[in-house]
């Protein structure tokens, strides 16, 4: 991917508001648990981590299960729990529930999502391949994406039981379901696609065609019945020499206001400025935030409002979607942009008064590498208003940190690096968006490092990690 473009230094018209980082303000943390990269483990969890009732934990690892998955090979990925001790220290015990089977199978494979859980503790997460779809990468038949559900037993101890509520069909339909999926209060499943949707065609044309797009999976009304699936927009893109475009790439994130809006990020698109976001095989363009608004009649079309277009100057590639606040604001992460190249937390302030715009304010850059860089996860609120979240990269141990951000009452925000990840046998590039217990204590997952020695190579298989006060 095209990480590494350079910011253009001409004049912000924003405000940075980012102050000292205080390191004295480490939390503990502690690796519950080190993925050991092996057929009888995963490896290389990604996205959200979720609890039941009970304190359990479950996640998705893009590594290991059964079969021949295209396009990695022999790997399909899985689905796990992991329950605490007895006593707090000792080792948490993961157990496998579910492992994909691949398109050979009409399952999916190499989950990218994380998890939700309901009432009920049901799972549903999504994956990029597998499925029923006839999508192709280098010529080979490895579907198209799925979004499943796995249900608990009846009887402890008992096998999960995985149900594939939507098989994505082909490239004009959905194709690789990226990111954490969402719930509305009627239990409508939201879910974006990487690529597919029928639109764009300059978004990756080596690999994978089209530009992503946002859909809508409604609950069947009889148990056991088909869910239904509804395109409610397909992205465009932005081509070479023409300013501004639609966004690409949606990442998921997405979150819904209480009329029903949608609000989420795409990668590339919108501002394709030269020197800047223009160019490369894996698009064009800074990304934007974007809304997509419900029709006021049943069966209408939703409508997409671009609400901010990054130009590399106030960050670029947002990764992550967005998270609002009571008063209806948004906050985010940019992988890149500006001052130092090593990305962004942003804010956006919801439209008020005279002004009809949507105002960015950059609340926090990331400075010299010691505080970390290259966020690629989402955020989180506390009751207070603290935002915290994960830089995948550098920090003081060079894999990454979890900090936290304050709002003062000047209006200024302050930075806190929580915890630096040193790499083995602690955890490394963590990239994905942070859950509290009811203790407030924080949980995530590093892609890399852990206790794994060498199964994974050098970049080690993973962790499961608590940060706490």
């Amino acid at each position: 991917m095209n990480l590494n473009r350079p910011p253009i230094l001409t004049a912000l018209a924003i405000i940075i508001l980012s102050l000292t980082i205080h390191a004295s303000a480490e939390w503990n943390e502690q690796v519950l648990y080190s993925f050991q990269g092996n057929p009888n483990d995963g490896y290389w969890p990604t996205g959200r981590v979720v609890f039941d009732k009970a304190g359990n934990l479950y996640g998705a690892t893009t590594g290991w299960g059964p079969g021949n998955c295209f396009p990695i090979a022999n790997e399909c990925g899985l689905v796990y729990e992991l329950s605490p001790p007895a006593q707090k220290g000792d080792p948490w015990t993961e157990t496998i529930l579910y492992e994909f089977q691949g398109k050979e199978s009409n399952d999916g494979s190499v989950p990218y999502s994380g998890l939700l859980i309901d009432s009920h503790g049901n799972l549903y997460g999504a994956t990029a391949w597998g499925g029923t779809g006839d999508c192709r990468l280098l010529g080979v038949a490895g579907g198209c994406g799925t979004v499943y559900e796995l249900s608990p037993p009846a009887k402890k101890g008992d096998p999960w039981m995985e149900t594939i509520l939507y098989s994505f069909a082909n490239t004009t339909d959905g194709y690789f379901p990226w990111g954490d999926l969402t719930f509305d209060a009627k239990g409508n499943l939201y879910v974006a696609t990487r690529f597919g949707g029928g639109k764009g065609t300059n978004c990756d044309p080596e690999f994978n065609q089209y530009c992503g797009a946002v859909f809508e999976l409604s609950p069947p009304r009889q148990k056991g019945g088909a869910w239904t699936e509804k395109l409610l927009h397909a992205f465009a893109g932005v081509t070479n020499g023409q300013q501004p475009g639609d966004g690409a790439a949606p990442n998921g994130g997405l979150v819904l206001d209480t009329q029903g809006a949608i609000y989420g990020t795409t990668y590339y698109g919108g501002n394709n400025q030269k020197g800047t976001c223009e160019g490369g095989s894996w698009g064009t363009g800074c990304g934007i935030v974007f809304k997509l608004v419900p029709p006021k009649k049943k069966g209408g079309i939703w409508t997409e409002k671009m609400l901010h277009l990054f130009d590399g100057t106030d960050g670029d590639l947002p990764t992550a979607g967005v998270i609002v606040d009571g008063k209806g604001n948004l906050y985010g992460t940019t992988y890149g942009g500006p001052i130092h190249g090593h990305g962004l937390v942003f804010e956006l302030e919801k439209p008020s008064g005279k002004r009809l715009s949507w105002k960015e304010t950059v609340i926090y850059a990331f400075k010299d590498g010691n505080d970390g860089g290259y966020p690629d996860a989402g955020l989180l609120f506390d009751a207070s208003g603290h935002l915290y979240g994960t830089a995948s990269a550098a920090g003081a141990g060079r894999g990454g940190t979890v900090f936290r951000i304050t709002p003062l009452r000047n209006g200024n925000w302050d930075f806190i690096v929580l915890h630096d990840f040193t790499g083995n046998p602690d955890g490394a590039y963590p990239d994905a968006t942070l859950v509290f217990d009811k203790a407030g204590n924080l949980y995530g997952t590093t892609l890399w490092a852990g206790s794994g020695g060498q199964a994974c190579g050098n970049y080690g298989c993973g962790t499961v990690f608590e940060v706490s006060p």
